[in-house]
């Protein structure tokens, strides 16, 4: 019979990944509440958690609805202030953001911007993907596909604008 490891141990291991989907899906500004809430939620629910159940899967899936909660959250909130009182804080200290990216990241039809984000973010298979968004995982397939292509098109070409613009200007 096979045991779950400390739920330390899974916040451990699986951490960095559920933060990496939560931006991804979220955007930096509410990717860390989101993981909260989404490890929040996974400690409530741990003890009934099968033995044999895929523990990165089944925490994406919760990161996912908390995704969605946070959305729906976020369309009800006031409109921000133009002005901070103060500088936010860096997102993650460990790992530069790279703006671009996360710009390019953030126009992708939002399936495309999930199944991208839990496939190569979280390393989910294309059926867990199907499970969490919805549709086959031929669908969850198709979505990844198209996504990567758009980002490789979109980033490549923000890309190279800049490295033209640097050039002229050393120039």
């Amino acid at each position: 019979m096979s045991h779950l490891p400390p739920f330390e141990t899974v916040v451990a291991d699986h951490g960095a990944v559920v933060l990496r989907v939560c931006r991804a899906v979220l955007g930096p500004v509410d990717a860390e509440d989101a993981w909260s809430e989404t490890f929040l939620a996974a400690l409530r629910a741990f003890p009934s958690l099968r033995p044999d159940s895929d523990v990165r899967a089944w925490l994406v899936t919760i990161a996912h609805r908390k995704a969605i909660d946070g959305y729906r959250a976020r369309k009800r909130a006031p409109l921000p202030v133009e002005s901070l009182p103060h500088e936010p804080s860096a997102v993650d200290a460990h790992e530069p953001i790279d703006d671009r990216l996360l710009a390019a990241v953030d126009a992708l039809p939002d399936k495309q911007r999930h199944v991208v984000a839990y496939r190569y973010l979280a390393d989910l298979s294309y059926a867990a993907i199907a499970e969490i968004v919805g549709g086959s995982a031929e669908a969850a397939r198709r979505s990844a596909a198209d996504g990567i292509a758009t980002l490789r098109r979109s980033y490549a070409q923000n890309s190279y604008a800049q490295n033209s613009h640097a050039q002229k200007e050393s120039r």
